[in-house]
């Protein structure tokens, strides 16, 4: 295959391929990551050793092969260490890039997603950030900066670090600090993609930071304007791809109504999608009838749990029939609290069933929880007191749903589930993001309200909730 009908592969070219590049055969084994017509990355054999091929390919593969090249010129000028780039070029029909291949190696979003669970900025939290920003100030101090900067561009091979992608390498002055106002920008980036911190767990990670690039003081109330700028778009930009076909999500819309999938679940969940209410009469029901029927299901041996929203009669339908389902509500707001950084079940699908246009009934997929609520896991009496971790993890979940300003609409009990360490929201219908601190602040004392509601009054239980969980006269 040449690099002119790889432009034309699709998404999932089929593997192993074989191209032919700098007078060598290069065969692809792995695909790591595909825009499709733009540029494929993969695991490669190459002159007899594993490596990473960049392939670039249509319109702008020649400046896009340029920007590569001189991100990562300025980089080995900048004593920043990055894997070797062992040949390049490019033609009339795009580009390669090959880069030696780091073996064992895992991104520091990987081990931030694997300390998830423990509380934010634990000491093994803070090892993870306190090695991103080091490398971030090395850049700075050199007068460079990662446009695209994130943790999986920062590659860990045990106690080496590896700065990757250097087509997203900007320099302003290459060998002089970057000025303060880019470097605060390129920091909020970064704190953007993490839950919200403290000032004072701020001021702790950047004491990292300016111990390797003093050029500049980093205000903080400048970068907390930024991070809250770009933390917005991020979150915005995420739910639109949640509707469109993309690289996470394949998104179908035709004259049956619409169904947006993870892209990587698509194939396993494609029987089920083609008929789901055979799924749900086969599975094992929780609640049939009335607005909502939900089930259990099997899918190629896994436990998956699919909520069909029903149209109930002509009256109901006529109210739901114009507007977006709670299926797709529902599908929004798990995206929505996962970019977020707050547990729910997965969301895997959603589809919308439409006659002319008008909604009908609705399905949403996610994966399914075997975890205890917190009924079953506290004291229903509230005379006991639940072990502190657990009661930590839940004050902490409040909290940041206080911080977003997110209501969940419905806190009894059996809606909060116990899994892994870490508390779990469900049941997402009647979830917002308000944007007006006067409706959000009536939203939360409701959610507060209702999640004490679950134990008596003046219970040992309900006492330490009641003086622990946040109120609005909090909010910063």
């Amino acid at each position: 295959m040449t690099l002119s009908e790889l432009r034309h592969a699709g998404r999932s070219p089929s593997l192993p391929l074989t191209l032919t590049v700098a007078g060598d055969e290069l065969c692809l084994v792995q695909w790591l990551r595909v825009l499709p017509g733009k540029r494929y990355v993969a695991k490669a054999l190459w002159r007899g050793q594993t490596v990473l091929a960049k392939l670039l390919v249509g319109d702008k593969s020649a400046r896009d092969l340029a920007l590569e090249q001189t991100g990562f010129n300025a980089v080995q000028q900048a004593g920043v260490a990055t894997p070797e780039l062992l040949a390049s070029g490019g033609g009339a029909d795009g580009a390669w890039l090959l880069y030696a291949f780091i073996d064992q190696a895992e991104s520091l979003a990987q081990r931030w997603q694997s300390l998830s669970a423990e509380p934010l900025l634990s000491a093994a939290q803070q090892s993870v950030l306190t090695q991103a920003l080091a490398c971030v100030a090395r850049l700075h101090a050199q007068g460079l900066w990662q446009a695209d900067l994130h943790l999986d561009n920062l590659l860990a091979q045990a106690e080496h670090l590896y700065l990757v992608d250097a087509g997203g390498i900007r320099v302003e002055q290459l060998g002089q600090p970057l000025s303060a106002e880019a470097a605060i920008k390129n920091l909020a980036v970064l704190f953007a993609q993490l839950p919200v911190l403290s000032d004072e767990q701020l001021e702790l990670l950047l004491v990292g930071y300016l111990g390797a690039n003093a050029a500049h003081g980093i205000a903080l109330d400048t970068l907390r304007r930024q991070e809250a700028t770009i933390r917005q778009w991020r979150l915005r930009d995420y739910l639109r791809k949640c509707a469109r076909d993309c690289s996470l999500f394949a998104v179908r819309h035709d004259g049956d109504g619409i169904c947006a999938v993870r892209r990587e679940q698509s194939d396993r969940l494609a029987e089920l999608l083609a008929s789901p209410d055979r799924f749900i009469e086969q599975g094992h029901l929780y609640k049939t009838g009335g607005a909502a029927t939900v089930a259990r299901v099997t899918v190629a041996g896994q436990p998956l749990l699919v909520k069909r929203y029903n149209i109930k009669n002509a009256a109901h339908w006529l109210k739901r029939c114009w507007r977006p389902s709670r299926a797709w509500h529902s599908w929004l707001a798990g995206n929505r609290l996962l970019h977020l950084g707050i547990d729910t079940p997965l969301p895997l699908a959603v589809i919308e069933k439409r006659t002319l246009g008008l909604r009908r009934s609705a399905y949403l997929i996610t994966e399914y929880l075997p975890g205890e609520d917190i009924i079953a896991r506290f004291d229903p009496t509230g005379l006991q007191l639940p072990p502190p971790a657990e009661l930590d993890a839940l004050i902490m979940l409040i909290q940041r749903l206080h911080d977003e300003r997110i209501s969940h609409g419905d806190l009894k009990g059996h809606n909060v589930l116990w899994r892994a360490g870490r508390w779990s929201l469900i049941d997402l219908d009647a979830l917002q993001q308000h944007r007006s601190a006067a409706r959000f602040a009536k939203a939360f004392a409701k959610d507060r309200e209702r999640l004490l509601r679950n134990w008596p009054v003046g219970s040992p239980l309900y006492q330490a909730l009641d003086q622990r969980l946040p109120t609005i006269s909090r909010q910063g």
